[in-house]
């Protein structure tokens, strides 16, 4: 931990991500790491939030969390804080909610006058009202930076709430880095991000939010290194022109506590590296064709699985599991599969060693997750930065390898399931399976060198420290 001298002043930031647990994690996990170097935190999040927060996060003497009060909006039913909690039409509603906190947020900043605010994507009217206070602004990416070299950019000059085609959008930006493996989007992508172009209920856009955000921040912070995305950085530092600062994959400690029993006894009985674990994460969820193909594609492979399926919140998720599941399924795979909806200790059970291959849906966090545990990857992107995380990792780093799936509509089947998981489980001594095995473990390596990761966190503040002494 560093230390200050008597006339240098404590880095205090106020950390402020948007109502999502898949936003505000990243954000908790940098907080964890900058307290540990005498960095003091400032957690802005809505009340509701709060309580889950203080669980993820280490709770100093120089750490706080401020408790928003949510803005009454017409359509959004009292009591939703999060997209957790909600539909995405209410989701787009808490963006509302968001906008209507800013004189919150003006009254809260002038009091605690912090050096900077670690904004997200949707707070694209903070750099302007913290600049009027004297404060400086860092928009923090939790996204690799791939994904924002796909979108933003190349296109920082398009008009203001237009909406392009789904051709257009397949078409990488202008300067798009020539060393990248990626050529093209997809038409299926393509049509997934044409969301971020869209305007809901009268707000920007997130294409909008994004471009007046990155324009009007003092610095960049994005959640990579050069290391996994060089050239993809030094794309977004040519059209940028801003600071652009990292903070490593953020690796995540060692999970505290024990397996849960009932996992340890299943999990034990399996040889080294022999189970799949397949999960997608709390919000991302599958089609109902697609759990089945899914499905029967675990079972196709041989190989004990779990299969950890969530559903909306507003669905009976038992009730959707018999549903949607091949008839006789459940029965069928009882001695080497089972299939569980809700919450699962994922890190403890990547980390156990009949664990060898994690099915996932390409969030970065669980990439990283999957390989610190010395999990091979197989990717099932369903929406967003999913599918450029899952290219960035299978095409270029070659440490992973897609499902196969048709460009038009994104359909896979059994047989695309099965051959995947081969490729890392069973043809290890064959191209491309020897490849990406080894390009796993030379991440690894990388991730889990605690002096390296240590690194990315250290120079940061030196260059937080840095950028808090230059005038505005």
């Amino acid at each position: 931990m560093s230390s200050k001298g008597e006339n240098e002043q404590q880095l205090h930031v106020a950390m402020f991500p948007f109502f999502a647990f898949g936003h505000i994690s990243p954000f908790v996990q940098l907080s964890n790491k900058l307290s540990s170097n005498d960095v003091k935190i400032s957690f802005f999040t809505a009340a509701g939030n709060a309580d889950r927060i203080k669980k993820m996060l280490h709770l100093t003497p120089t750490t706080q969390i401020i408790s928003l009060t949510l803005p009454r909006v017409d359509g959004l039913p009292p009591g939703i804080e999060s997209t957790a909690d909600t539909t995405p039409a209410h989701a787009e509603l808490l963006k509302v909610a968001l906008d209507l906190l800013q004189p919150q947020i003006k009254t809260i900043l002038s009091q605690l006058h912090p050096n900077f605010v670690l904004f997200d994507f949707a707070q694209d009217w903070l750099p302007s009202l913290a600049s009027e206070l004297g404060i400086k602004t860092i928009f923090y990416s939790v996204f690799a930076a791939i994904s924002t070299a796909v979108v933003i950019p190349g296109r920082l000059h398009y008009p203001p709430k237009t909406t392009p085609s789904v051709n257009e959008v397949k078409i990488l930006p202008d300067g798009f880095p020539n060393e990248s493996c990626i050529k093209s989007l997809t038409t299926l992508e393509a049509e997934d991000y044409l969301y971020v172009f869209k305007s809901f209920n009268g707000c920007p856009s997130v294409f909008d939010r994004l471009r007046t955000g990155f324009l009007g921040c003092s610095a960049i912070l994005i959640k990579t290194c050069k290391e996994m995305e060089g050239i993809y950085l030094d794309y977004i530092q040519t059209h940028l022109k801003k600071p652009i600062l990292l903070v490593g994959p953020v690796v995540p400690p060692p999970p505290s506590g024990e397996l849960d029993v009932k996992w340890e006894k299943w999990l034990s009985q399996y040889p080294s590296k022999s189970v799949i674990c397949c999960s997608f994460g709390s919000e991302t969820f599958l089609k109902d064709d697609q759990i089945r193909e899914l499905a029967l594609g675990l079972q196709l492979t041989g190989q004990p699985f779990l299969l950890v399926l969530n559903f909306p919140a507003n669905l009976d998720s038992t009730a959707e599991l018999k549903r949607t599941l091949p008839e006789g399924f459940t029965e069928r795979v009882k001695d080497k599969g089972i299939v569980h909806t809700g919450w699962v200790q994922q890190q403890h059970i990547l980390a156990h060693d009949s664990v060898g291959c994690f099915l996932c849906h390409a969030g970065f966090s669980s990439i990283v997750e999957g390989i610190v545990n010395d999990c091979q990857l197989v990717f099932l992107p369903l929406k967003g930065d999913q599918y450029m995380n899952s290219k960035l990792v299978s095409l270029d780093l070659k440490a992973g390898v897609a499902v196969n799936r048709s460009d038009e509509d994104g359909y896979f089947g059994k047989e695309d399931i099965c051959n995947a998981v081969k490729k890392v489980m069973v043809e290890v001594d064959e191209e491309p399976g020897k490849t990406i095995i080894a390009n796993q473990k030379k991440w690894k390596e990388f991730l889990k060198n605690d002096e390296i990761q240590s690194k990315f966190i250290t120079d940061l503040v030196e260059e937080m420290n840095a950028i808090s002494g230059e005038k505005m």
